[in-house]
C-alpha cells in the first residue's frame, strides 16, 4: 500500500485508540473499586446500550473480515456462518438470557453450581470459559495481522507480530482501568462505527451494480473461476464425505455456540432486570441481523470486483477481501477516494478488534477471579480481592492470546471462531442446560459435562487437519492428523450432553429438590436476582 493509505488509516488507528483509552481514563477515575462495578458495569445500562453493546461484543473480526473473506473465496458455502451466527441467537433469546440474568451474578458458574457443590462446579465452568474464551481472542488477534500487514503491503512479518503484541496491550489496559463500564461504552462506539461503515460499504457495492442483485452475483460467479457453482452447496463442503460432515459438525457449533461464550452471557449482568436482559438480545438481533444480510452484499461484491485470485494474493484465508473492496470501490490504489475509504475501512476493522478483545478478555479475567481463585483463596494465608486478581489475570491471558495469534497467523479468522464456538457448545451449553432445566441435575453430573466436553473438544481440534497434516496447518511439516474434521462439534457436543447425562445418574449424590424449585421460581420470575 502507498505512504498515504500507511498515514491516514494509521491516524485513524490512532484517534480510535486515543477516545477508547479517555473512556477508559475517565470511567477508571470514577469507578467504586467493587465486584459488582468492575465484572458488571454496576447493571445501569439501558436495554438499548447493552444491545447495542451486545452487537458490538458479537461482530467481532470474524464476521466483518472472516465471514466475508469466506463467501468472496468459497460464495454459497461462506453463508454458513452468517446463518449459523444469527440462527443462534433465537436459542439465546428464548432459553439464555433471562434464566441466567436471573440466576446469576456475573459468570456463568454462578447459573451451574446454583444448586450444587460450588467449588469443583466453579473450577471446571471457568477452566472451559477461560479456555473458550483465549481461542476467540486468537482469532482477533490474527484479525489484526492481516489487517496491518496488508496495510504495510503483507511482507513486514515483525510489523505484524508487534501489531499483535500491541492489541494485547491495549487489551490489557482497557480491562485493568475501566472494567465493564468502560468496556461497554467502547463497544457501543465500536458498533456504530462497524454498522456505519458496513452500510456505506453495502450502498456502494449496490451503486456499482445499480442495485441489480442478480449482476452481483452472476459477475461474482463468472470472476470466481467456478461458474454457477459458486452459487450452490458444495464448493467448500461437498467434495467428500468428511467436508459434508464439516459442514454439518461447523452449522451446529455456530447455532449452539453462541449460548455458551463467556462474554456474551456475561452482558445479561449489566442491565437490572431479566425483562431489561431479554429487551437487549431483542435489539441485538434487529443489529446482528441487519449486520450479516450487509456482509452477503459485501462477501459477493469483493468476489465480483476485487476477485477471488487478489483476495487470496493478499492474504491466502481471505481476510482482507473487505479492505481491499474498500479500495476499489473508492476508485483504486492511486486516487484519493481508495485511500480515504481503505482507511476507513481498516480504522473499523481495527477499532472492532480491539472493542472485541476488551470484552472477551474481561469475561475470561472475571471466570480466572470470581470462580478459579474464589473457588481456592481459602488455602491461601492472605486472600487478594477478586478485583485485584482480574486485573492480573488479564495480563496473563493476554500474554497467552499473543502467543497463539503469532503461531496461528496464517489461519481464516470466522474459521478460528468456529473452533471457539465448537468447545463454547460442547463444554459450557450441556452443563448450563441441564442445570436450568433438568430437577435430577448433580454436581458430579456438572462437573462430567463440562470436562467432557472440553476435553474431547480440545483433543480433537489438536488431531485434526487444523494442527498438523496438510500445508494449511499450523504446523504442515509434520502429521498427527487422526481425526478427519476441522471443527470437532459434530463429536464433542453430544460427549458432552452425554458425559452430563452419565455423570448424573451414576452420583450417590440425592438432588435437592427445594434448591432445584427456588432456582427455577428465581429463574422464571427474578425473585431473589442480584
Amino acid at each position: 500500500m502507498t505512504g498515504d493509505h500507511q498515514t491516514l488509516a494509521l491516524l485513524l488507528f490512532s484517534v480510535f485508540i486515543a477516545v477508547t483509552l479517555a473512556i477508559t481514563t475517565w470511567v477508571g477515575r470514577h469507578r467504586r473499586g467493587s465486584a459488582e462495578e468492575f465484572y458488571a458495569g454496576g447493571r445501569l445500562f439501558s436495554p438499548i446500550e447493552n444491545g447495542f453493546a451486545i452487537a458490538g461484543d458479537y461482530m467481532s473480526a470474524a464476521s466483518f473480515l472472516g465471514v466475508t473473506g469466506l463467501i468472496a473465496l468459497f460464495g454459497y458455502d461462506g453463508l454458513l456462518y452468517v446463518v449459523g451466527f444469527l440462527v443462534a441467537w433465537l436459542l439465546v433469546l428464548f432459553l439464555v438470557a433471562e434464566l441466567v440474568r436471573n440466576c446469576g451474578r456475573f459468570t456463568l458458574a454462578d447459573v451451574v453450581a446454583a444448586r450444587m457443590s460450588e467449588r469443583p462446579v466453579r473450577i471446571a465452568a471457568g477452566t472451559s470459559s477461560v479456555t473458550v474464551s483465549v481461542l476467540y481472542l486468537v482469532a482477533q488477534m490474527v484479525g489484526a495481522g492481516s489487517l496491518v500487514a496488508l496495510l504495510l503491503g503483507g511482507t513486514d512479518e515483525a510489523a505484524r507480530a508487534w501489531t499483535v503484541i500491541g492489541v494485547g496491550a491495549l487489551m490489557v489496559i482497557y480491562v485493568s482501568l475501566g472494567g465493564m463500564r468502560a468496556t461497554t461504552w467502547i463497544q457501543i462506539v465500536k458498533a456504530v462505527l462497524l454498522l456505519s461503515g458496513t452500510v456505506a460499504l453495502t450502498v456502494l457495492v449496490l451503486m456499482r451494480f445499480h442495485g441489480d442483485v442478480d449482476r452481483l452475483l452472476l459477475t461474482a460467479a463468472e470472476r470466481s473461476g467456478h461458474g454457477d457453482a459458486f452459487l450452490a452447496p458444495g464448493l467448500k463442503y461437498g467434495r467428500d464425505w468428511s467436508a459434508r460432515l464439516d459442514f454439518i459438525s461447523l452449522g451446529l457449533a455456530l447455532v449452539l455456540g453462541t449460548a455458551g461464550l463467556p462474554h456474551i452471557l456475561s452482558r445479561f449482568y449489566t442491565v437490572p432486570t431479566a425483562r431489561a436482559a431479554r429487551r437487549s438480545v431483542v435489539w441485538a438481533i434487529g443489529l446482528i441481523g441487519g449486520f450479516y444480510l450487509m456482509t452477503i452484499v459485501l462477501g459477493f461484491g469483493a468476489a465480483a470486483i476485487v476477485g477471488p485470485d487478489a483476495v487470496r494474493g493478499s492474504n491466502a484465508a481471505g481476510n482482507t477481501a473487505v479492505p481491499l473492496l474498500a479500495l476499489d470501490l473508492g476508485g483504486g490504489a492511486q486516487s484519493t477516494g481508495g485511500t480515504v475509504l481503505f482507511a476507513i475501512v481498516a480504522a473499523v476493522a481495527f477499532a472492532t478488534i480491539l472493542a472485541v478483545v476488551a470484552g472477551v478478555t474481561l469475561a475470561s479475567s472475571a471466570s480466572v477471579a470470581h470462580d478459579l481463585y474464589a473457588s481456592l483463596r481459602h488455602r491461601r494465608g492472605k486472600a487478594r480481592s477478586e478485583v485485584a486478581v482480574a486485573r492480573a489475570a488479564a495480563v496473563g491471558i493476554g500474554v497467552v492470546a499473543i502467543a497463539l495469534g503469532l503461531l496461528a497467523r496464517d489461519l481464516n479468522v470466522a474459521f478460528l471462531v468456529g473452533l471457539a464456538f465448537a468447545v463454547a457448545a460442547s463444554a459450557n451449553l450441556p452443563a448450563l442446560l441441564y442445570s436450568l432445566f433438568w430437577p435430577a441435575f448433580t454436581t458430579r453430573g456438572a462437573v462430567w459435562a463440562v470436562y467432557g466436553g472440553l476435553a474431547p473438544a480440545l483433543v480433537l481440534v489438536l488431531l485434526s487437519p487444523v494442527v498438523s497434516g496438510s500445508p494449511e496447518s499450523l504446523f504442515p511439516d509434520v502429521d498427527f492428523q487422526y481425526f478427519p474434521l476441522q471443527n470437532p462439534g459434530l463429536v464433542s457436543i453430544p460427549i458432552g450432553f452425554l458425559a452430563g447425562w452419565l455423570g448424573t445418574v451414576t452420583s450417590a449424590e440425592v438432588p435437592d429438590e427445594a434448591k432445584h424449585a427456588e432456582t427455577e421460581v428465581r429463574s422464571l420470575t427474578g425473585a431473589g436476582a442480584a
